[in-house]
């Protein structure tokens, strides 16, 4: 089954680097991925989206994804200048960076913040955001994991796994 997921982020937030480590764990679990970003000459706070394919065949579409199975939204005031519904199919989910607002929540800014994940000031949710994607998405923590460390090294993987497993077992279904 193909899964198109749609990454909402301000630039700066690491959306495109989430897609990609998601799309790592996904063929860590036997899965085909992709991950396309879609930006310009964007620069730190603008909108940035990222698309993530998921699926037990190849994948043979690589254009924009116009109505997803699921968006993540990095920032809770992305809900307030995108029309999220829009880019929804009917049985489509939301994972937002907040407390409510979406179909599932975490509050990946308070993990990055703890772990001192900041640059610039702005907390670097990607990897706590790949963490409970992956958990929404079917993708084993393990996986995601092993896809940061990959990614990164030395203490910077590690604290990014530490991320991505609170992230993991603290997504929860919004109110």
């Amino acid at each position: 089954m193909l899964r198109e997921i749609v990454i909402l982020s301000f630039g700066g937030q690491g959306g495109v680097t989430a897609a990609r480590i998601l799309a790592l764990a996904a063929v860590m679990d036997g899965k085909y991925a992709q991950a396309i970003p879609q930006f310009g000459a964007e620069r730190r706070g603008s909108l940035v989206k990222s698309y993530l394919r998921l699926s037990d065949e190849p994948i043979r579409r690589h254009s924009s994804i116009k109505k997803a199975d699921v968006v993540s939204i990095f920032a809770e005031r992305i809900l307030n200048i995108v029309d999220i519904k829009n880019m929804l199919k009917d049985e489509g989910f939301t994972i937002v960076n907040a407390e409510s607002g979406g179909d599932f929540c975490i509050n990946a800014s308070k993990i990055a913040l703890n772990l001192n994940l900041v640059s610039a000031g702005w907390p670097i949710v990607n990897t706590a955001m790949a963490g409970a994607m992956a958990n929404t998405l079917g993708i084993r923590k393990e996986s995601v994991v092993k896809a940061i460390k990959d990614t990164f090294s030395g203490k910077v993987a590690e604290v990014n796994a530490t991320a991505a497993e609170i992230a993991y077992e603290e997504v929860y279904e919004c109110q």
